[in-house]
């Protein structure tokens, strides 16, 4: 399989045949059925925890304003958060893996807009909580939900820095920088999933700190803390269900094992 492969390239070092355009590896109506469940399953969560959290903040934490009134500002950062490093970025993971309806660059640049576009989110969001906390007279950074946050936060700038010059800048030089990205894309698929769970494991902190917060709010009836817990609990199974489904998708292949090729063709 890698002979017959490898006696495809041309003079410039880079494959004629793509993985999936290989009869070898056609997809039967099994693999459809999978791909379709991936599909529609991971949409229905990735936007119905973005909606719940929607639901939660604005009937139930008060809805949203800005520097006015510094409880409601903090309510946009689960919302942006979860639709940036969440919704946002779970999105550009699976299209990146899942597309097979066009030509790959296409594909990377909408993987890239999806995570451009989680950029503006995750720093309003930063910023919300930041500004909420010293209006409020908290303490920044000073639990394990805020360390991990900025972990997250880290990984992701420098996974898009790097992806963006080593899969589209060297682009310009096709031919001479194959190698380099042929070793960069399994690196950068692993940090991206990692990065992806790092996002849900700080989600999921989120929530359970703002539960202990909620639990001493002396003006919450005891029926809406009730309500309150098993919305948020809700929310914490959907974002652990995303992470399993996104990296189902990610490392699942439909590939007899001896098809060695995939990851470098796919750069």
């Amino acid at each position: 399989m890698r002979d017959r492969h490898l006696g495809k390239m041309p003079r410039g070092g880079t494959t004629t045949a793509r993985y999936e355009e290989d009869p070898d590896n056609a997809w039967n109506a099994c693999s459809w059925c999978e791909y379709m469940l991936i599909v529609i399953l991971s949409t229905i969560l990735l936007v119905g925890v973005l909606i719940l959290t929607l639901f939660w903040v604005m009937f139930y934490r008060g809805g949203f304003a800005w520097s006015e009134k510094p409880a409601q500002q903090f309510n946009l950062h689960p919302i942006l958060m979860v639709a940036g490093f969440v919704t946002l970025s779970g999105f550009s993971i699976l299209i990146y893996r899942l597309c097979r309806c066009m030509k790959h660059i296409y594909v990377k640049l909408i993987h890239m807009f999806f995570h451009a576009a989680a950029i503006p989110c995750i720093a309003l969001g930063f910023l919300s909580v930041f500004d909420s906390h010293n209006v409020l007279q908290k303490l920044n950074f000073y639990s394990l939900h805020s360390w991990l946050g900025f972990v997250t936060m880290g990984m992701f700038v420098l996974q898009f820095v790097i992806g963006f010059f080593s899969f589209l800048v060297m682009l310009c030089c096709e031919n001479k920088t194959y190698s380099c990205r042929s070793a960069m894309v399994p690196i950068h698929a692993s940090l991206g999933l990692a990065n992806f769970w790092l996002a849900i494991a700080t989600s999921v902190t989120g929530i359970i700190e703002k539960e202990r917060e909620t639990a001493k709010d002396p003006n919450l009836s005891e029926d809406n803390r009730l309500i309150e817990h098993y919305i948020t609990s809700a929310m914490g199974v959907t974002l652990v269900v995303i992470g399993i489904i996104v990296t189902f998708a990610v490392r699942r292949t439909n590939a007899p094992a001896s098809a060695k090729v995939y990851v470098t063709e796919r750069i």
